[in-house]
């Protein structure tokens, strides 16, 4: 069945790929981003099944005159896949306050300012579809990682309670947790890198960086297939409302789930039996 798609960050990588795949696949598609030029281009150009409109997400203004312009042309919105990201790598005391907010910005309150000009769409269809792509690192924090595992993390968060929020409205949400997938993160543009020097992490940070530059293009996900599984689960009748993607991600997720249960386990000597042991008047 056909649906009416809206991708952000479909200008490179994985946004373009399922921007490909759901034309491909016969839906009606916005595909949107910073550079409408360059995601029309690269998606082959003028097409009946496509609209491309710019959608820089850290603008509330760009998202609701996407949302606009998605409904002038195909008359709803079905799905909304929150793409669009990028990745401030570094040691916490190496990431400025200003590297920090930006990551935030476009991580968290981008996708939010897009669903926030979707949702009354969505709503009023009674009906819709938001799917956002976190991460692995939402779920599981790692070295050199704080910046992006702090937005991923907070996004998981967002995305958890915005499910009760919107379920009254038939409206589903997916929360999507890939692995390594070769797609452009790690390219220059899409990673940045952190704009302090601390001496005691000098010794730590370039080798860190070495290998990141290393990885990209040697990543084992295929981005397509992560693009026809995401199609998949928009055409469920009851959608998943987690999708963990890659062998990578489901070990971590599996790691991370005994891991909380053990921590869960230890605390509950000290911390299972905290309640006031009398009613106070």
């Amino acid at each position: 069945m056909s649906k009416v798609i809206l991708v952000t960050g479909a200008g490179r990588g994985l946004g373009t790929d399922i921007a490909r795949e759901a034309l491909a696949a016969g839906h009606q598609v916005v595909a949107t981003g910073r550079r409408p030029d360059e995601v029309e281009k690269i998606l082959g150009g003028p097409q009946d099944n496509l609209l491309v409109t710019k959608l820089d997400v850290t603008s509330l203004e760009d998202a609701e005159a996407a949302a606009r312009a998605a409904v002038d042309r195909f008359g709803r919105i079905d799905v909304l896949i929150n793409n669009a990201g990028n990745l401030f790598t570094g040691y916490f005391e190496e990431i400025s306050p200003t590297q920090m907010r930006q990551q935030f910005e476009t991580n968290l309150f981008g996708p939010m300012n897009v669903t926030r000009a979707i949702l009354p769409i969505l709503r009023k269809q009674r009906a819709g579809h938001v799917i956002t792509i976190t991460s692995t690192a939402g779920l599981v924090g790692m070295e050199f990682t704080s910046a992006y595992a702090a937005s991923k993390f907070a996004e998981e968060g967002w995305m958890e309670s915005l499910r009760h929020d919107v379920a009254p409205y038939n409206i589903h949400t997916t929360v999507v947790e890939p692995g390594y997938f070769r797609t452009e993160l790690l390219v220059d543009g899409s990673t940045i890198w952190p704009e302090l020097s601390i001496d005691d992490y000098t010794p730590r940070t370039a080798p860190r960086i070495e290998g990141m530059k290393a990885m990209n293009g040697q990543q084992p996900g295929d981005p397509a297939k992560l693009a026809r599984a995401l199609l998949a689960i928009a055409g469920q009748d009851e959608p998943l409302p987690r999708f963990i993607a890659g062998a990578d991600a489901i070990e971590a997720a599996e790691a991370k789930a005994r891991e909380l249960l053990a921590q869960a386990d230890a605390s509950r000597a000290l911390g299972g039996n905290l309640t006031y042991d009398h009613i106070h008047a």
